[in-house]
């Protein structure tokens, strides 16, 4: 369902952002409610739970936190838990062991160099261990309000069928959705990407007879 090359190339700059900004529209109309679906309190239960969700729904991740945090609500607390506790805690989130080694790690380095406070910068963010773009995206364009492209599955999807992105790198994704918003809206863009992907623009059949969307997307079913 991807467009061919060919075809984004045939696009000019100024039209792809304008039809990127017609795009934006609808789905700001169309998902009105989009936001990250991860439940937490603070930037240190959205990290977790972000971590957690790696290959693994959200819906299961909000089923697992809340016995988690009840355990151990903070990094000072997360960065002491037994290894073999905490594997057990998220065993139902998949790949379990890499997960809680990231998490104790994150929460070590959290509890031991920042000592309570949580940072707020990119930079700082990718020295947690199990850290990349992404979750750090999530956390910052979530809990600190800047502006933030969040590249998960679905993103990377509907963007490049959309023809906005033609990259595989989700890094690469994030850079050239950047160029065609303003950065006032990258957040919620990304997150009416996401519930896009979710709701219509489905990864086996997308579901194009009634998508708003369907003038606009070259990937659309003929």
């Amino acid at each position: 369902m991807r467009t061919s090359p060919s075809a984004a190339a045939a696009e000019t700059r100024v039209a792809l952002r304008r039809r990127a900004g017609r795009i934006a529209d609808l789905l700001a109309k169309e998902y009105p409610d989009a936001r990250c679906a991860l439940d937490h309190r603070d930037p240190f239960e959205l990290l977790i739970a972000t971590i957690l969700a790696a290959q693994c729904t959200d819906e299961r991740v909000n089923q697992v936190t809340p016995a988690l945090f009840e355990r151990f609500p903070d990094a000072a607390a997360m960065a002491g838990a037994d290894p073999d506790e905490l594997e057990s805690l998220v065993r139902s989130t998949g790949f379990y062991r890499a997960k809680a080694k990231s998490i104790r790690g994150a929460a070590e380095t959290l509890a031991r160099r920042y000592e309570g406070r949580f940072p707020s910068t990119m930079e700082d963010m990718l020295t947690l261990p199990g850290v990349g773009r992404k979750t750090a995206n999530v956390v910052l364009g979530t809990c600190f309000d800047q502006p933030a492209i969040i590249v998960d599955t679905h993103v990377r999807r509907v963007s490049q069928r959309l023809a906005l992105a033609t990259s595989d790198d989700p890094d690469e994704i994030e850079r050239q959705l950047q160029a065609l918003l303003p950065p006032e809206r990258w957040t919620g863009f990304s997150h009416q990407l996401t519930f896009h992907g979710r709701r219509r623009c489905h990864a086996r059949k997308p579901d194009c007879g009634p998508c708003q969307l369907a003038r606009l997307c070259p990937s659309r079913a003929q």
